[in-house]
């Protein structure tokens, strides 16, 4: 019963268990710069967690050469991000700080978008053209010497301080219209569908989750996005599960991926029928 509790905890109409969930514990739990990036508000520099280097010889050019090259993020003529990841990757941001304040996803959403910007306030749309959506933490990365060591660590520094610049920014500088009206709709379908999946979730998801629920709130935050979009957007499953795998490649520790690809999987087995329908919302009509 205290594990199911503490699931329920994180509604989006709970105010009083949410704010009294310590941030602090939360970002040092999860250790990714990319989840301190998307609390509200975040900082303009944020710590690199990408992988680690180490020396060694001689060194793997195509490794080399994959990490100092990611590629372009998806934009529109306007210099906007254009592509359904980014409107998964700003309603899972609003997730994860709705959750930290206690408040109501679409509410916060609307309030982050209808926020007047800072006096002075100036963004770079040149950043966006670096951001990389597919950029995944991992193991070790071998380098040949301390030279490319020190140029990979310096590249990396200035992907998580570009990272923080473009989450930090007002949504309206980073994301056209069809980003974020596909975005709010997937975080009005996780409201009406919250207390559902939350029983849902809390019978699928691994003990260790339900045991330490504030150190686990971005994976449960996936975890919800993405059965609401399964749900209501009759977005093929597949896709569905392949872009919460992503989301928690980029922005959980190491084993969220498998438990997420496992707990959607679990979902869809036992909730979703072959044409991607509810069988709840079936049993209802």
């Amino acid at each position: 019963m205290g594990a199911a509790t503490a699931v329920r905890t994180f509604s989006s109409s709970s105010s009083s268990h949410v704010a009294a969930a310590k941030p602090r514990r939360l970002l040092a739990g999860l250790d990714s710069r990319r989840a301190r990036a998307l609390a509200s508000p975040p900082p303009r520099a944020v710590a690199s967690s990408r992988s680690p280097l180490v020396v060694s010889s001689p060194p793997p050019p195509a490794a080399a050469a994959a990490a100092s090259a990611p590629a372009h993020a998806k934009v529109d003529r306007s210099g906007r991000f254009c592509s359904p990841r980014a409107a998964r990757e700003l309603a899972l941001m609003i997730s994860y700080a709705a959750c930290l304040e206690g408040a109501d996803v679409v509410r916060l959403f609307d309030r982050r978008i209808s926020a007047r910007r800072e006096p002075g306030f100036v963004f770079d749309k040149a950043c966006l053209l670096s951001y990389n959506h597919m950029s995944f933490g991992g193991g070790p990365l071998e380098v040949g010497t301390e030279e490319e060591a020190e140029k990979l660590t310096s590249q990396n520094e200035k992907d998580s301080a570009n990272e923080a610049e473009v989450l930090s920014a007002p949504p309206k500088l980073v994301y056209n219209n069809f980003v974020l009206r596909l975005s709010r709709e997937l975080l009005v379908a996780v409201a009406s569908g919250w207390d559902k999946h939350v029983e849902i979730i809390n019978k699928i998801i691994p003990q260790n989750w339900k045991d330490e629920p504030v150190a686990r709130i971005l994976e449960l935050c996936i975890l919800h996005i993405a059965m609401a979009e399964m749900t209501s957007k009759g977005t093929p499953h597949k896709v569905v599960i392949n872009e919460a795998v992503d989301l928690a490649k980029r922005f959980c520790d190491g084993g969220a991926p498998r438990v997420i690809n496992g707990c959607l999987r679990t979902f869809v087995k036992d909730h979703i029928d072959v044409a991607g329908t509810s069988q709840a919302a079936e049993s209802k009509s």
